[in-house]
């Protein structure tokens, strides 16, 4: 049996004029600004309009630890709000934007999949509105005055040994990692260490993401340490009078962006992907928009329930005040019986005993959303034809003994009408009391928190700090950093901080090798392991089978 692919699908698909899908979520056209006919951006000054109006229902979509037999978050948010609107609830879908690195390298697009996509696909997985390239020149510009200013004197005496502002580009290169610049002579810059983060990685990424409106944004960009003076005092942006001028840059993509999904569902879609080196959540601007204009607002986290959803809860949560009401934790009988042991080529036959094996790693990510966040949790099973009824009833029957209901979605393949389902127990658990809170206090020692997640949501017997990273983080303390959230920077495909430890470890302790505040964003972030923020390209990148041909028509995207 052949299937069409993604592309396809969202090519064959007849797309409505933005306007309409703006008219269904009730925004006025004054606040639309449309690029071209399918995609517009919604003006923030419409939040200030609507904000006397109750607050829709927050879902928030994560999953177990991702494996290369995929999950299927996305599509199962985007089918998930395309469900609620066939039994009869106003939904709104609210997603994180795709990064050019990954739509090239390995992972894809992030628009969903099959019949429960957004699009248009082609333009949401690679320019759309420009936000990634505001965000990269905000960032560079900031970049390039710091190096000026050196160049210029160094009034403010910055040692340029302890810059810790990279520069940005949206796209996996090793090879820009860590370079040496400024050479060529005097006239050419001050020579010195250098590198590039991947522009998701950029703190002025989490900034536009955690933004409640453009002054903030320009305050918060004011905040960023570039970087310290031989005396080892902080320099802020706000010291090189560039946040003005950042602000400039982001204006616009502050804006949220609205497009639809394929069924005509509105959809929020704005900043924050890679939740394992960023906190990996859309903007509280979008957020906050779809929860004034819809009954239910379906929303997603980036990787696993110990990345995205923790910080979605500890950090985005906390800081736009945000209580979400259901958790949904996507898995696939494929992906637990990898997590088993199984080999990618073998997992569409039967086997019980890997699936058992493997079926820790969704229970811990339940406990977590339900124990540790005290949220009400419904498991989305993303149905593969070869699932055998077997392997459907051992999960049902372990979810069970954990007070948690299974769901099967089968929006792949039928959209909304194969996520009526798990609609119907979404509206459920949101009608149940809960007793949300956050894994962790503010007031305790950088240490404390990094223990907490751990030994809470990781399981790990506590976390082991480098030298440096205990330098750091007493450092940090003495400068008044202590009391700000923690965004970890570790692998996504384990609970551990080693990547070849899949399914729920134990006996196992996280090493901290670096502290870093981003104090614009207002985080702390702990890089663990041997995780980077610069990905690379794997051996044969997902670019080798894009095209386009004579007529424009894009090909290979997925």
């Amino acid at each position: 049996m052949s299937f069409k692919s993604d592309i396809e699908i969202a090519q064959e698909c007849k797309l409505k004029p933005i306007s309409e899908i703006a008219a269904k979520a009730g925004i006025p056209e004054e606040y639309i600004e449309q690029y071209g006919r399918y995609k517009a951006k919604i003006d923030y000054n419409f939040l200030e309009t609507v904000k006397e109006r109750p607050n829709a229902k927050l879902v928030l979509v994560t999953a177990i630890t991702p494996t290369p037999a995929g999950e299927g978050k996305t599509t199962t948010t985007v089918g998930l709000s395309d469900g609620l609107r066939r039994i009869g609830k106003n939904s709104i879908v609210a997603l994180r934007e795709p990064s050019l690195g990954p739509v090239f390298g390995v992972k894809g697009g992030a628009a969903g999949g099959g019949y429960a996509q957004v699009v248009p696909m082609e333009d949401i997985n690679l320019h759309f509105t420009g936000d990634m390239h505001a965000i990269g020149a905000a960032n560079n510009l900031l970049a390039a005055m710091l190096d000026n200013h050196i160049f210029q004197g160094n009034a403010l005496g910055i040692d340029s040994r302890r810059i810790t502002w990279r520069r940005a580009v949206d796209m996996n290169d090793r090879q820009l990692r860590n370079i040496t610049d400024g050479l060529g002579g005097r006239v050419n810059g001050f020579p010195r260490e250098d590198g590039f983060e991947i522009t998701v990685a950029s703190e002025v990424m989490a900034i536009l993401c955690l933004s409640k409106d453009i002054i903030d944004l320009k305050e918060r960009c004011a905040r960023i340490i570039v970087g310290y003076t031989r005396d080892e005092e902080p320099v802020t942006a706000g010291q090189l009078k560039a946040e003005g001028a950042m602000a400039a840059l982001l204006k616009d993509a502050l804006k949220p962006n609205l497009v639809q999904t394929l069924e005509g569902t509105p959809a929020f879609i704005h900043g924050g992907p890679f939740a394992n080196i960023a906190h990996g959540c859309n903007s509280i601007m979008a957020t906050r928009m779809a929860m004034k204009l819809g009954d239910y607002v379906v929303t997603e986290a980036g990787f696993g329930g110990d990345l995205g959803a923790e910080k979605f809860f500890d950090i985005k949560c906390r800081m736009a005040g945000l209580s979400p009401d259901a958790v949904v934790i996507v898995a696939t009988v494929r992906a637990l019986k990898h997590h088993g042991g199984v080999a990618k080529q073998d997992l569409g036959a039967e086997n019980i005993a890997a699936l058992e094996k493997g079926l820790p790693n969704l229970l811990q990510h339940v406990e977590n959303m339900t124990k540790v966040f005290g949220l009400p949790a419904v498991v989305a099973i993303n149905r593969f034809p070869t699932d055998t009824e077997a392997e459907l009833q051992l999960i049902e029957a372990k979810c069970r003994e954990l007070g948690v209901n299974v769901a099967l979605s089968e929006v792949w393949g039928k959209g909304g009408e194969g996520g009526r389902a798990l609609a119907q127990e979404v509206v459920r658990l949101c009608e149940e009391k809960n007793s949300f809170n956050q894994s962790y206090a503010l007031d305790i020692s950088i240490q404390e928190k990094l223990n907490s997640i751990a030994t809470k949501i990781y399981r790990a017997d506590g976390t082991e700090l480098s030298p440096e990273a205990k330098k750091q983080a007493e450092r940090l303390e003495a400068l008044g950093f202590g009391n700000l959230p923690i965004c970890m920077a570790k692998t996504q495909y384990s609970f551990s901080d080693d990547a070849k430890l899949p399914g729920a470890p134990k006996g196992f302790k996280i090493t901290v090798r670096s502290l870093k505040v981003s104090a614009g964003a207002g985080f702390i972030v702990a890089l663990t392991g041997d995780i980077m923020t610069m990905p690379g390209l794997p051996r044969i990148p997902s670019a080798e089978k894009i095209d386009v041909d004579a007529g424009g028509k894009i090909s290979g995207l997925f």
